[in-house]
């Protein structure tokens, strides 16, 4: 088997760049073997001046302001792309935990189980070499991942035939490895042509065209780990940071309309005052909430001004329709497509529909509702902006869907909103479909990959494992024949090794290349035989390099009308070394070239200079493009880097919380043979899974003033007036384990405002999807900020307890 990696095209008759025109030889003589082997089926041939021009825009050869910019928007797309990994990996970790402390409050885990999960997150030793496989193991993985990577449909078939509970672990591979490079167009247009493929089968396998793309699937799964990715991220941020912050600033503006809140405020308001009156109860129905004179009044002018925000996101949505990421109107136009052909009778609203799912609903409007968690917003929003754009999302959402008002009738006035914008948003979701298909750029860029020297990607041992286990488990249906390369590769390999210890697991280079490509030497000697490309077409093309090359190292030097011959004398008797060696080089070339007539030295080589010129211009104008997206993908960084943190704080919680866990267990009161595992948890016994139920009794009332909790940022938003909140306080109690009682009172008063039964559960679910608040109706408590509250008040005071 000959190595694709030592075939690079060798010097033919002459010195040259070895990085640009070799390059550009290269990927042509792959596409005419593929042309000429694919005859009569839509494939094309390209000149070698058009790999040229691709393989310049790279030139490693150069250190000037663009050689510079564009090595600092690799090396800044690279740290994305892992920075995007290890939040994708970390946020698996938090649902993990999550899901398992989860198992520990509801007193169902064992205690092996806890030692599991936290030596999980003990098995980090950066020290440790990691485990590698051998030489031949390597190539072998880097003919079976090559393959994987330049034919999606093994990977779209694969990710249509896991269960969900192996999707998440395959898209890691997927989204962040295989194509984890996320701003490289080759990669890209890989993945999407692996998307084109799952979608289509979704389409041909859905029964009904209303469970279309509604269901919770691995397809479902994809499309929105996708939208995580670097450019669909930068896109939220550039759209709605701005918004959002208007509505963080302007944090006393209050456009509630639900009529029972409404009410609500206005009994604390007339509390406040006095007494209330005898036809003002403080509970009532929606209706008759809804029917009061003063609610209607006080919302009233909320849902003018409500309406007005609402339509500014939309406009500005709508106007931001040049900034989508391509990839993401890419998937809209598969969805129009697909269904157009599948369901040839549907409405124009009904394409919409689908095409505003994937949008809006999986896209924009997360990122609306929890602006902290896409890091668009510095600090938590209060409790009025949180309010609006949790209102916003629900019109944005009608627009994409036909409205439903069954469960909260106070949206109903915000229909005229959907009314009003449904046909912009219409001409707006079709104009979205509205983007060339990539195909031809693909197959230029899978030549020029052919190209280079070898294709990398970074990935651990365990990815490698697992994705070789899900391929074996699904090898009949994914390479039925004994011939298919994909299962000719996987008999080399063997069977997948287990997994390795997540401290041996450290990311390795694997090279990537293909068993079956003919040697890049010999498909450039039959490039040049069958279609007439001579030595001197090389020697052209090197020589215009090569100047190109002296200019940019020399920017004076491009003073026009270009003199070739003193651009070469110049550079061979400069002070730097290598522009002596190509200005020697050049002007021998140049030489070359006046004696077989290919340049006139009469006319001032006027060909080649016009020539050198356009290709200076091109480059000039490709620097301003790199500079504007470094610009662009450095905040882009900062997100994902704060996002990072984010997760990193959650482990670290976490973390101390089952360590805590652990030393309750083992610290027990063995006289009565009980153990207390955390906030009053009961222990199973693994080996006899009989349970210790630890003695029932009610602990506390604790009191905290709402002044103190406010000051300790337990309380985030509040609708207590200010003026009575040095008379309101709380009180938390625990009749059983793991469920609390909180009591919102006003002194003086015998019966408490308000009484919440709190379960602990319920607050690590919220931390497992990100939301950092608990809605008290009256007020707005921080998460974790809360579990740290309860831990040290209801912890045994002896322990050193968690959050303490």
């Amino acid at each position: 088997m000959s190595d694709r990696r030592s075939g690079m095209v060798q010097s033919i008759g002459y010195h040259h760049t070895g990085s640009i025109v070799s390059r550009a030889v290269a990927a042509a003589a792959a596409n005419n073997h593929h042309s000429s082997r694919r005859a009569g089926r839509g494939s094309r041939r390209y000149s070698v001046s058009v790999f040229y021009s691709m393989a310049a825009e790279q030139d490693i050869e150069v250190e000037d302001e663009l050689a510079k910019a564009q090595r600092s928007l690799r090396e800044l797309k690279t740290m994305i792309s892992v920075q995007s990994k290890k939040n994708f990996t970390r946020e698996h970790d938090v649902r993990f935990l999550d899901a398992r402390i989860g198992l520990l409050i509801q007193s169902r885990m064992a205690l092996e189980e806890q030692n599991e999960v936290v030596s999980r997150l003990e098995e980090h030793d950066e020290d440790n070499d990691g485990h590698y496989p051998g030489n031949l193991q390597m190539q072998q993985y880097g003919n079976l991942f090559y393959l994987l990577q330049s034919e999606p449909r093994h990977i779209a078939t694969l990710c249509r035939l896991v269960s969900l509970s192996e999707i998440d672990s395959l898209l890691q591979t997927v989204m962040f490895t295989l194509y984890g490079n996320q701003y490289e167009s080759r990669e890209e247009h890989l993945l999407l042509t692996m998307f084109q493929n799952v979608l289509a089968w979704q389409f041909e396998t859905t029964p009904e065209f209303s469970s279309l793309l509604r269901a919770n699937t691995p397809v479902s799964r994809m499309m929105t780990t996708y939208t995580r990715r670097g450019p669909g991220q930068s896109y939220l941020k550039s759209l709605l940071s701005e918004r959002i912050n208007e509505l963080i600033v302007r944090k006393d503006a209050n456009l509630q309309i639900n009529p029972l809140k409404v009410y609500a405020e206005i009994i604390d308001e007339m509390e406040s005052m006095g007494t209330l009156p005898e036809y003002m109860p403080r509970s009532v129905t929606p209706e008759v909430a809804a029917a009061n004179p003063q609610v209607q009044a006080m919302i009233k002018p909320r849902l003018e001004a409500l309406l007005e925000v609402a339509d500014g996101f939309l406009s500005t949505i709508i106007h931001s329709l040049d900034q989508i990421p391509y990839g993401i109107r890419w998937i809209c136009k598969q969805i129009r497509s697909l269904t157009m052909r599948k369901y040839p009778n549907a409405t124009d609203d009904a394409i919409s529909s689908l095409i505003g799912g994937f949008f809006f609903l999986r896209f924009v409007n997360p990122a609306i509702v929890t602006p902290q968690a896409y890091m668009l917003v510095d600090g938590l929003p209060g409790i009025h902006p949180r309010t609006t754009v949790t209102l916003i999302a629900k019109m944005i959402q009608n627009l994409a869907n036909k409205p439903s008002y069954a469960k909260e009738t106070y949206m109903i006035p915000t229909n005229s909103f959907v009314e009003n914008n449904k046909a912009r948003t219409s001409v707006f979701l079709n104009e979205l479909c509205e983007v060339g298909d990539f195909y031809e750029s693909l197959e230029m860029d899978q030549y020029m990959a052919l190209s280079k020297k070898d294709i990398m990607i970074s990935i651990t041992p365990n990815e490698i494992y697992a994705t070789q286990a899900l391929l074996e488990q699904h090898l009949q249906v994914l390479a039925p024949k004994p011939n298919d390369h994909l299962r000719l590769l996987m008999c080399e390999v063997g069977p997948a090794p287990p997994q390795v210890p997540r401290k041996e697991n450290k990311p390795l280079d694997l090279s990537l290349f293909s068993r079956w490509e003919m040697p890049i030497q010999d498909l450039t000697m039959t490039l040049m035989s069958e279609n007439n490309i001579t030595q001197n077409d090389i020697l052209y093309m090197e020589t215009k390099a090569i100047f190109v090359q002296i200019i940019r190292t020399i920017p004076t030097l491009a003073r026009q009308p270009l003199r070739l011959a003193f651009l070469a004398e110049a550079a061979g008797t400069s002070k730097d070394a290598q522009l002596v060696t190509k200005g020697i080089k050049v002007k021998e070339m140049l030489r070359e070239l006046e004696t077989v007539g290919i340049v006139d030295p009469k006319d001032g080589h006027r060909f080649l200079a016009q020539e050198i010129t356009q290709e200076l211009a091109h480059l000039g104008d490709l620097k301003l493009k790199v500079v504007k997206e470094l610009e662009s993908l450095e905040s882009v960084y900062k997100t994902i880097q704060d996002h990072n943190n984010y997760l990193r704080g959650q482990l670290e919680s976490y973390r101390a919380y089952l360590q805590n866990v652990r030393f309750q267990t083992s610290g027990g009161n063995k006289s009565n043979n009980t153990k207390q595992v955390g906030i009053g948890v009961e222990v199973v016994e693994a080996k006899t899974n009989t349970k210790k139920q630890a003695k029932v009794h009610v602990q506390g009332p604790f009191k905290f003033t709402h002044q103190q909790l406010e000051k300790d940022g337990v309380i985030v938003a509040t609708e207590v007036l200010e003026s009575i909140r040095v008379n309101v306080y709380l009180t938390i109690s625990s009749p059983l384990p793991g469920t609390f009682i909180i009591e919102l009172n006003y002194r003086g008063r015998d019966k408490p405002i308000l009484e919440i039964d709190l379960k602990l559960d319920d607050l690590l679910e919220k931390q497992q999807y990100n939301i950092p608040v608990l809605d008290l109706e009256y007020l707005k408590l921080n998460v974790g900020k809360t579990l740290q509250l309860l831990t040290k008040s209801f912890l045994p005071k002896s322990k050193t307890g968690f959050f303490s």
